[in-house]
C-alpha cells in the first residue's frame, strides 16, 4: 500500500472546482449541493489527497467530476460497495458517497441497507428528487402513489419508501434530512455528517425541475415552509409555525400539534438525538402535505449513535489473528474435517 502523505489543508473552495463543463440542466437543484459541499470541504481540514467521492449512476452521480478530489463514478447501484471496499483497504481516507433515489434504494438498494448495518465511517449524500431524472422522467422508489410518468401513466401504484425510516430500520447510526433551496442548513448537517465516525446518511431533498419541478414546493417556498417544516434541534423543543406559535407534544407515543398560546414550551417534546425510539416516530412525520391534520415535515439530524465501525473491528481481529503467528492457508482450506476417497 502506497502511503500519501497529507499536504496542506489550506485551498479554497474554488479549488475544488474543475476543468469539466457542468452538464445538469439549468435550474436543477445539484447545482446547490455541489455549491454547498465545495463550500464546506475546505473548512473540515482533510487534505485534498485524503478526499474521495464515489457515485452510482443517475444525474446526481456526475457529482465527481466536478470536485477537484480522487473519485470514482461507479455503476449502477454498486457504489455502497466500493465505497465500503476503498473505506477497508485504506481507513486514513474521507470517503463521500453520492447517490440518487433511484440508485441507492432500488438498484442498490441491497447494498445500502448492508452498508449501514456495518457502520463504514463514510458520508451518504441521497439525492432525492422522487423521479428518474438521467432516464427521462420514469416514477422511482420514492415517487407519490398516484404519480404519473412516461412508465406508469394511470399513475404510480407502488407505495413509495420512505427514506429516513428504511436507514434507522437497518441500524444506520447518523440519519439526517436537508434540501437544496436551504443552503446554510445544509453547509450545518453536512459538517455533522462529517463528525460523525460512522456511516452518516443525509437525505437532500432536490428539485428535478424538468421531469418533478415542485416536488418538495410546500417544505421550500417561503409562503408555507414554516408551516410545512419542523427544524429539530438537539435539546431544543419542537416549535414550528409562522410565528413559531405552534408545538408538538407527545401523548404517550402519539405526537400531537398544540398551539402554543395556552400551553408551555417545556411541556413539549424536546429533540434529543440520542433517543432511537422518538427518531423513528420523528421518520413517520411523512404524511401527505395535502391532508388534513398532517404533521410537519422534520429537517435536521434525527438520530446519531456511536458504534464500532466495520474497518475498526476488521483491523482488530487482523491484529489479534496476527498475534497467533503465521497462518496456513492450505490448513485453512482443508478446514477440520477431510475424508479421503478410496
Amino acid at each position: 500500500m502506497t502511503e500519501i502523505t497529507a499536504t496542506s489543508t489550506a485551498y479554497t473552495s474554488k479549488e475544488l472546482v474543475t476543468d469539466q463543463d457542468v452538464r445538469w440542466c439549468p435550474g436543477c437543484g445539484d447545482y446547490s449541493i455541489l455549491k454547498q459541499v465545495q463550500t464546506v470541504i475546505p473548512e473540515l481540514g482533510i487534505p485534498k489527497e485524503q478526499l474521495v467521492f464515489v457515485s452510482g449512476i443517475g444525474c446526481s452521480s456526475r457529482f465527481p467530476y466536478y470536485m477537484e478530489t480522487f473519485g470514482m463514478h461507479s455503476i449502477h447501484g454498486r457504489a455502497t460497495a466500493i465505497a465500503s471496499g476503498l473505506k477497508a483497504a485504506r481507513p486514513d481516507l474521507s470517503v463521500w458517497l453520492v447517490t440518487g433515489d433511484g440508485d441507492a434504494l432500488s438498484i442498490g438498494g441491497n447494498h445500502l441497507i448492508h452498508l449501514l448495518r456495518r457502520n463504514f465511517d463514510v458520508n451518504v449524500l441521497l439525492f432525492n428528487n422522487q423521479i428518474y431524472g438521467l432516464t427521462k422522467g420514469q416514477y422511482s422508489p420514492t415517487s407519490e402513489k398516484g404519480k404519473v410518468t412516461k412508465s406508469s401513466p394511470m399513475g404510480a401504484i407502488d407505495h413509495p419508501f420512505n427514506p429516513l425510516a428504511l436507514c434507522l430500520g437497518a441500524e444506520s447510526t447518523f440519519i439526517a434530512r436537508s434540501m437544496d433551496r436551504d443552503p446554510i442548513h445544509l453547509r450545518t448537517i453536512l459538517k455533522r455528517a462529517n463528525q460523525h465516525k460512522g456511516t452518516s446518511m443525509v437525505e437532500i431533498y432536490q428539485n428535478c425541475n424538468v421531469f418533478n419541478d415542485g416536488a418538495f414546493e410546500v417544505f421550500t417556498e417561503k409562503s408555507s415552509k414554516a408551516e410545512e417544516t419542523l427544524f429539530i434541534e438537539h435539546g431544543q423543543p419542537l416549535v414550528f409555525g409562522a410565528n413559531k406559535n405552534k408545538g408538538i407534544k407527545l401523548d404517550g407515543f402519539k405526537p400531537t400539534i398544540v398551539e402554543l398560546e395556552g400551553n408551555s414550551v417545556n411541556d413539549l417534546w424536546i429533540h434529543d438525538e440520542t433517543d432511537r425510539v422518538k427518531a423513528s416516530i420523528l421518520t413517520r412525520f411523512f404524511d401527505d402535505p395535502a391532508k388534513e391534520g398532517h404533521l410537519p415535515r422534520p429537517f435536521g439530524v434525527f438520530y446519531t449513535e456511536n458504534r464500532f465501525t466495520y474497518e475498526e473491528a476488521m483491523e482488530q481481529q487482523l491484529q489479534e489473528s496476527l498475534s497467533k503467528g503465521e497462518g496456513d492457508l492450505d490448513a485453512l482450506l482443508r478446514g477440520n474435517n477431510t475424508w479421503t476417497v478410496a
